[in-house]
């Protein structure tokens, strides 16, 4: 199967789920419209994908390719978790007291259509939908991997959220590149490498196979943040779906601030190889997650 079609495949899944798992989960209103609303603005979705490629990956495309298949439980609902957390991620940072923006995919962030109260509460009850979601019954009975999924998970979890504050602390500062590296493998690369060693708990990966996919995940994560801060300052608003230049307009240290636009392409660009070639090295090259990494390299927004 080829990327595109497995892409589709598992985005559609996952999408039929959020649905279903809000409605499952009985928020009052406002709060489920809310929810439901930040979680279904057009993402890329590039957490879940990670998790079913890698799974796929390890267990070899051929479990994925027949009309009939559907993705495992435990691989749909560490999809969830993963996307329900960066969902928050995204509500609270564009909130006024964060990055204060009133665009994301397009449309208004979510304290703009539904009020800061509801927005904050969103966030908080997705954080939460994240953690549940690894043993909902919503994806069937319990299974052998809740445990390490949760164990893999929750730590990253709060990387992400150390990252939001070192962030926000590198803001009107010129930072090194280490430290700017530092920040952003928690704040962008902790939930990335979460999705990918996920994916790899729930296709019982082995040692080799699980420090390759680390190694993976770990450039993947600083190539995604650089390339970000490449497209704030190339691309333009109606093409990223958001406010462009926002990085500029905070004063945020960032990879272009540090290193000049051509340089920071460069090091995106040597992030990418690296985390192909490893991927490679262990799996060959016909593989979803060679697919992801070169379209992850080619997306503009």
């Amino acid at each position: 199967m080829e990327f595109t079609a497995f892409s589709r495949q598992v985005i559609d899944q996952l999408e039929s789920d959020i649905t279903a798992y809000l409605q499952a989960c009985k928020l009052p209103s406002p709060l489920h419209e809310a929810s439901l609303y930040a979680m279904t603005n057009g993402g890329k979705r590039v957490r879940p994908l990670l998790i079913a490629a890698t799974f796929a990956t390890v267990k070899t495309e051929s479990s994925l390719t027949h009309p009939s298949h559907q993705l495992s439980n435990d691989v749909r609902r560490a999809m969830m978790a993963v996307e329900c957390l960066h969902g928050y991620s995204l509500v609270h940072d564009d909130l006024p007291c964060m990055d204060d923006d009133a665009l994301r995919r397009g449309r208004p962030t979510t304290h703009i259509a539904y009020g800061e109260a509801a927005a904050m509460l969103a966030g908080d009850v997705l954080q939460t939908l994240a953690f549940e979601a690894l043993t909902h019954t919503y994806f069937g009975e319990n299974s052998e991997f809740a445990t390490p999924l949760s164990a893999t998970f929750a730590p990253r979890a709060r990387r992400m959220v150390m990252g939001q504050m070192l962030d926000l602390n590198g803001e009107h500062q010129q930072l090194s590149q280490t430290e700017l590296e530092a920040i952003h493998r928690d704040k962008t690369g902790a939930l990335i490498e979460a999705s990918v060693l996920m994916g790899a708990i729930c296709a019982n990966a082995t040692d080799s196979e699980r420090q390759a996919l680390n190694s993976f995940a770990e450039q993947i994560g600083l190539a995604f943040q650089v390339q970000d801060d490449i497209l704030d300052v190339t691309a333009d608003t109606k093409q990223l779906g958001k406010p462009a230049g926002s990085d500029e307009k905070l004063d945020k240290s960032t990879y272009v601030k540090l290193l000049g636009v051509e340089a920071a392409k460069d090091y995106a660009q040597s992030l990418f190889d690296t985390a192909k070639n490893t991927i490679v090295a262990e799996f060959g090259m016909e593989n979803y997650l060679v697919d992801l990494a070169d379209w992850l390299w080619e997306r503009e927004k």
